[in-house]
């Protein structure tokens, strides 16, 4: 009776010694990676007019109207300049402009330069969101997007392998699903800035994985890989012949 006794005490005290210690590891997560979660969910999580816009039908002729007031910085072709002063558009991901013209007017992403221009008092509602993000999207890319130094390719190549290949894709091609934006022919300049903005905590709206993965990057870090997705480009019919005009600007 005493040596069952014993061990129904011992199997008692082993389950509450075991539960304790699933209690510590269930308390000992990483209050960081909890927060980098929640914050992942948090950026990729739809709503607001970027919920709205996604589920509206575009209509391009709309979407032509409005993106004339967008097209006194991004250029009619949508190539805005290579100097990295605005960045290109034509030929992104529909998702992708959607999330960052309402990120933009919600005030998630701080742009005051375009602020003013996406104010539903300039642009319209969250049916022109939808239409001028379509229009862009379906415009050809520049040829000759303004590139790098080409002094770093190789470090460049292995960085973004290594890197940023899982997200942005082999040839910069983005994730429209994901909202990963379509990198490849975009300007060397603004890409520079915008990765420097990101690192320093000043794009708000940033992709917090992207965040972590570029941390330790040193300056020739950045230049390389930069430099190198520069060099990245589209399918040939994705991109507009040298000189193009757009007939809608004529």
């Amino acid at each position: 009776m005493r040596e069952r006794l014993s061990s129904t005490v011992a199997l008692v005290a082993f389950l509450l010694v075991g539960s304790a210690q699933a209690a510590d590891n269930r308390q000992a997560v990483d209050p960081a990676t909890l927060e980098q979660n929640k914050t992942k969910k948090e950026w990729m999580s739809a709503g607001g007019e970027r919920e709205e816009a996604l589920l509206l039908k575009p209509n391009v002729d709309n979407g032509r109207e409005v993106y004339e007031v967008c097209s006194a910085c991004h250029m009619p072709e949508g190539w805005g300049l290579s100097d990295g002063t605005f960045p290109q558009l034509a030929g992104q991901h529909r998702t992708v402009i959607i999330k960052q013209l309402a990120d933009i007017r919600d005030g998630h992403r701080d742009n005051p330069t375009m602020y003013p221009f996406a104010l539903p008092s300039e642009i319209g509602g969250v049916q022109s969101i939808a239409d001028v993000s379509e229009y862009v999207s379906l415009l050809k890319m520049n040829p000759q997007n303004g590139v790098g130094p080409g002094t770093d390719l190789a470090l460049g190549a292995k960085l973004y392998a290594d890197n940023c290949v899982r997200c942005h894709g082999e040839t910069g091609e983005g994730d429209a699903t994901k909202y990963y934006p379509r990198i490849q022919a975009q300007h060397y300049e603004y890409l520079l800035r915008q990765y420097r903005w990101i690192k320093e905590g000043k794009r708000r709206n940033s992709n917090p994985e992207m965040v972590e993965q570029i941390k330790g990057f040193t300056d020739r870090d950045t230049v390389a890989v930069l430099d190198y997705v520069s060099r990245l480009k589209p399918p040939p019919e994705f991109v507009a012949p040298v000189g193009w005009k757009n007939p809608d600007f004529k």
